[in-house]
């Protein structure tokens, strides 16, 4: 008897020991609400077997994608949960290579183009990649090379190290920049300040880094590099009536369907905006619409909690996490993780402009679905290795 219990926890080990449960369990439920979600946003259209909504190149909007994309990505977050990072830090060149040509093939035949921005590759009619949501994945897996490989006696990054971790950031950075994609661009920017300062790299840093952004997004206003429809985005957040028929439409109609739903919502499959699909691209980057709408208030709210929730978690793994490596990568994780959802939420109720990004594991998109899955698992691994290593 004295040997059952030790082999029946060996057995159960490599599935379940070591995990973050509460974070596991805070991703499949922003998951599984997504998919309620998604089915409810693209029911009762006249496209092909009940689906609605352009969901990208050469096809539709689908729960059962969805479905598919979920399901593969819980599946990769399980195996990179758990790899040790040593193991994941072996592959970073390669997949940081494979990332960069994966941007570059986009401008090229291959991609193709969708609301305005070059962001896809065409695998195959109806299967289609968008490489810039894996490389969120690749550039997190990179900037903790540079920020948490530490030399013998140093505490934090030295300049060469920042400066590399910052020419990493660009390669990426500028090959969206040619879609452009200026929502993922962004979030860029804020994986790598949520890096470096999880790196413990010196806040005069981190402070003359933002006021080079600053000055270099002034520059672009004055030199026109702002292309007219990305202006007209920052004057309707500034005057959200300036255009309601034309560059205003899609946040005037999410604060439409946000505000009808009141406290609890008008009950899921119920919501008259939503069945009408006013909102443009509702089961995407407007998914939000769709809870405010047919959940209410408390629903909307209860998925910010859950976000919150995982973003706590990972917050706690970097701050507990025997490793720099670790630490700085859930650094830029959570803050990839955290500026997304503040934008995606930001522009549905007139906080952010209509900038085009995905809401973390709710909105549709096989892409955006299982990178996100993975960068919990690259949270839960980081979370393992710690544990792993600690006395």
């Amino acid at each position: 008897m004295s040997g059952a219990g030790p082999r029946r926890r060996l057995a159960w080990t490599p599935v379940l020991g070591g995990s973050d449960r509460v974070l596991t369990a805070a991703a499949l439920a922003l998951s599984g609400t997504g998919l309620l979600l998604v089915w409810s946003a693209t029911r009762a259209s006249g496209a092909p077997g009940g689906l609605s909504g352009y969901g990208g190149p050469g096809g539709y909007g689908s729960p059962a994608r969805q479905t598919g994309a979920v399901a593969a990505g819980l599946v990769l977050m399980w195996l990179v949960s758990r790899c040790d990072l040593r193991v994941l830090r072996a592959y970073v060149p390669p997949a940081y290579a494979l990332a960069l040509l994966a941007l570059a093939a986009v401008l090229s035949p291959l991609g193709t183009r969708v609301n305005g921005a070059h962001s896809w590759l065409v695998l195959a009619p109806g299967v289609t990649l968008q490489p810039s949501e894996f490389a969120k994945v690749a550039l997190a897996l990179a900037l903790a090379v540079p920020l948490g490989e530490l030399r013998e006696g140093r505490r934090r990054p030295g300049p060469g190290a920042v400066a590399l971790a910052l020419v990493l950031a660009a390669g990426p950075a500028g090959l969206i920049a040619s879609q452009p994609d200026v929502g993922t661009m962004l979030v860029f920017a804020a994986m790598t300040g949520g890096a470096l300062l999880a790196s413990g790299a010196p806040k005069r840093w981190l402070a003359a880094l933002a006021l080079g952004a600053a000055g270099t997004a002034v520059a672009a206003w004055r030199l026109g590099l702002v292309r007219p429809y990305q202006l007209r985005r920052l004057l309707v957040l500034a005057d959200p009536a300036a255009d309601p028929g034309g560059a205003g439409y899609n946040a005037a109609q999410a604060r439409i369907a946000i505000g009808s739903g009141g406290l609890l919502g008008k009950g899921l499959f119920h919501g008259g905006q939503t069945a009408g699909h006013f909102v443009p691209e509702q089961h995407t980057d407007f998914i939000f619409t769709v809870a405010g709408e047919e959940l209410g208030f408390a629903g909307a709210a209860a998925i910010l909690l859950v976000v919150g929730v995982l973003l706590w978690r990972g917050l706690s793994i970097a701050r507990r996490s025997a490793s720099p490596y670790g630490a700085v990568l859930a650094g830029g994780v959570v803050s990839w993780l955290a500026f997304q959802t503040f934008l995606n939420v930001g522009m549905t109720v007139g906080l952010a402009p209509v900038v085009g990004v995905p809401l973390p594991f709710v909105s549709y998109g096989g892409s955006a679905t299982v990178a996100g899955l993975l960068a919990a698992g690259l949270l839960q691994a980081a979370h393992r290795t710690g544990k792993a290593v600690q006395p």
